[in-house]
């Protein structure tokens, strides 16, 4: 399996980027020219995303074992969404390249559990019922959903759209295994193994990673620091470019 990456970037350190759900690296062209002084920046479209080949069985375990070797040693990885739950999974599997994690408006269990406010898991299923039924318009629904409420929420949604028009979509069974990732997996009890300092960057808006698991995780990861971006929603990086790259800047220098 061949995976698409770019390397942008003159900085010392090493950077690299993992996009989310239903989407490729091309997210993230608003702020690769204000980081590229500061790191060695690797862009990665996950398998079956973008421009990389998809691969027959796509748990998260498998995920990060086809994109490790693609990761310099030594690496801050940054993981957005379904992204950060590669990131984290790469950070307990393969320590010795990840230096620094920095987990964006992402979940160590996405849907909703006891006691764990997530998405639910109805909602979860609804979408794998209308992908089958009608791709285009449940791929644009979730993607609205990303920037919902924030001040300029259509054109957000636009520049998210594009980055799906310009690049090949991905097929049913692989946003299907996505899917599955954010239903099912939950790395709350493996949180402890990851060594790498973490950043966790949130939206306040943001409807798919509720407000109220941030204290939650705060206790439960004590060893990671967080951080709200008011009046942003799942799309820091794009709502929010300055302050986005603000914290990453802080973070890791």
């Amino acid at each position: 399996m061949t995976l698409f990456t770019q390397h942008y970037g003159q900085g010392d350190q090493s950077l690299v980027l993992l996009h989310g759900w239903g989407l490729n690296s091309q997210v993230w062209d608003f702020i690769l020219t204000p980081l590229s002084p500061h790191f060695s920046i690797t862009l990665i479209d996950l398998p079956g995303y973008g421009r990389s080949q998809p691969y027959d069985a796509l748990n998260l375990g498998a995920l990060a074992s086809h994109i490790a070797p693609h990761i310099p040693s030594q690496s801050i990885v940054l993981g957005w969404s379904l992204g950060g739950l590669v990131a984290a999974q790469l950070a307990i599997d393969f320590k010795e390249q990840v230096k620094q994690l920095i987990f964006v408006a992402s979940s160590p269990c996405f849907s909703e559990r006891a006691q764990w406010p997530g998405i639910t898991p109805q909602v979860l299923d609804n979408f794998q019922t209308q992908l089958a039924t009608d791709f285009r318009r449940t791929i644009e629904r979730f993607i609205a959903l990303q920037s919902l409420g924030t001040a300029n929420a259509s054109l957000n949604t636009k520049t998210l759209k594009q980055a799906i028009i310009n690049q090949p979509q991905a097929s049913l069974a692989v946003l299907n295994q996505g899917l599955n990732i954010l239903q099912h997996d939950d790395l709350r009890e493996k949180l402890s193994k990851i060594a790498a300092p973490t950043l966790r960057i949130y939206g306040a808006l943001d409807s798919l990673v509720p407000r109220k698991s941030i204290p939650l995780l705060d206790k439960l990861w004590p060893a990671s620091q967080s951080i709200v971006i008011e009046h942003a929603a799942h799309a820091p990086f794009i709502s929010h470019p300055e302050e986005f790259c603000e914290a990453i800047i802080n973070f890791t220098h």
